[in-house]
């Protein structure tokens, strides 16, 4: 889940929910401009609206108040520090949906992050994207030496820290030497392996990029609804692209941004001929992408 600021149009405040693994999205909330990053009632309307999206069998047991028993997959839900409000994280236990939200910086985890660095072995390697350890990070969990009441049981604070860098974010904690970072979940697991899982939050920022390429970056009308149609349009239109991707294409346009899809695949000089009832695809002699064009239009017909 992320909120993305939009500079133009009137000055709007949109928010949404992203399915990680295929990149599409699930729901969106058109907000007016000075709506709260951290308002719970919107937060939770979102996730209302993309559970209905899932599948059933993805769906069953994450409505307000289902039985766990009734789950039949597991759901995490992953924001910024946004959404780490007492209202919203209560919200997902009642669901059955499990968070892994940033943590903002306050004095009790900058005191817990003092003690910890007291001891070396409280600190385990992080793990990289290949499995093997991420040099010079690594990640210690500070459940036990912070103040968690205000969150859902079993609530747990890892934190990770890494050299400092040029360009590092805002640090949980003030250090010449490390940057740190954490997050609240109540998943269970080992540490650095969660803490691997909720890097790949970082996926979120490509989502966004993917709708501002396709019409996000200005709302055009000055009619709140028309707006909130025109959001509703460019992720139906993003998602479909998004499907088009994983389901016809493979390597480098699998994942290429909507710009350079539009630019080496759907602007292709070609005609589409119907002869002797086929449809025959012709393309510009020497067009760079015509091999990649002729296996996804091969596919869409495997499909229909």
């Amino acid at each position: 889940m992320q909120s993305a600021e939009n500079k133009g149009g009137c000055g709007f405040h949109p928010m949404f929910c992203f399915a990680d693994a295929t990149g599409e999205a699930l729901a969106g909330l058109l907000r007016p401009g000075n709506a709260g990053a951290n308002k719970a009632a919107d937060h939770v309307s979102l996730t209302d609206a993309a559970i209905v999206q899932l599948p059933e069998q993805l769906q069953a047991g994450h409505h307000d108040g289902d039985d766990y028993l009734l789950v039949r997959r597991e759901i995490v839900m992953r924001t910024d520090s946004a959404g780490s409000s007492a209202g919203f994280i209560g919200a997902l236990r009642r669901r059955n949906i499990s968070f892994m939200t940033v943590a903002a910086t306050n004095v009790d985890i900058a005191s817990a992050i003092m003690d910890a660095e007291a001891v070396d072995e409280a600190w385990l390697p992080a793990i990289g994207k290949d499995g093997g350890v991420r040099d010079g990070s690594s990640v210690c969990e500070l459940t036990s030496l912070v103040e968690l009441s205000s969150f859902p049981e079993g609530t747990r604070l890892i934190v990770r820290r890494e050299p400092l860098h040029p360009g590092a974010q805002r640090s949980l904690f003030p250090s010449l030497e490390f940057r740190y970072w954490g997050f609240y979940t109540d998943c269970e697991g080992d540490p650095a392996e969660l803490d691997l899982t909720m890097r790949a939050h970082a996926h979120v920022e490509n989502h966004i990029e993917r709708l501002k390429e396709s019409g996000l970056t200005r709302f055009p009308f000055t009619s709140f609804e028309a707006n909130t149609n025109w959001m509703t349009i460019v992720m139906c239109s993003a998602d479909l692209v998004r499907w088009f991707q994983l389901l016809c294409c493979d390597g480098y346009w699998a994942s290429a941004r909507p710009k350079a899809l539009r630019w080496g695949l759907f602007h292709a000089p070609g005609r589409l001929v119907r002869s002797a009832r086929r449809q025959i695809v012709r393309i510009l002699d020497g067009w760079p992408s015509s091999e990649t064009l002729l296996q996804a239009y091969g596919r869409i017909v495997l499909l229909t």
